[in-house]
């Protein structure tokens, strides 16, 4: 799960100031809490990760290596979009044309392919909790973006499906 660490730091290089959403701009107490409940998860899920043995030359194995593998070239590609698309400026090329969340597609795919490939139903429970806390996240995101960029994201959403397709 050391790709995200990677993600991080290479972001952290490009001196990258764009994060999630403001904590100024969450009202409710849900939206407040749900990014903790999210984070916790996830951080969870890694700690465990570390003590899945992977369970190599099993079908188990070549089908999680594939949806993690899918899950890091999304990553890859959305992290290039987002380090060099400008801050003030809606990301919409590369990933961001097929899903307007693509972090959190690639997110989702690495862990379950990790899960997966350790044939682990404690960590797919882990990472399926922290996915629908993704989910919540991303219509938060969306209302932020909305109140940021106005139509121009309305006609993104009208575009672009949340998770993933084929843009209209």
């Amino acid at each position: 799960m050391s790709v995200f660490i990677l993600q991080m730091i290479i972001i952290a290089f490009a001196g990258i100031k764009r994060s999630h959403i403001p904590n100024a701009v969450r009202q409710t107490t849900f939206e407040k809490n749900i990014g903790l409940i999210a984070n916790f998860f996830w951080l969870l899920a890694m700690g465990y990760s570390v003590f899945l043995p992977l369970l190599f030359g099993t079908i188990w194995f070549y089908l999680g290596f594939s949806v993690f593998s899918i899950g890091v070239m999304i990553l890859s590609f959305t992290t290039s979009n987002f380090i060099t698309t400008p801050v003030d400026q809606l990301i919409q090329k590369g990933m961001y044309k097929f899903s307007r969340h693509p972090m959190y597609l690639s997110t989702f795919l690495i862990c379950s392919g990790a899960g997966i490939a350790s044939a682990s139903w404690i960590f797919i429970l882990l990472i399926l909790v922290m996915s629908v806390c993704l989910h919540f996240e991303a219509i938060i995101e969306e209302k932020y973006c909305l109140n940021n960029y106005k139509d121009q994201y309305r006609e993104y959403m009208n575009s672009v499906p949340r998770w993933f397709g084929i843009p209209k």
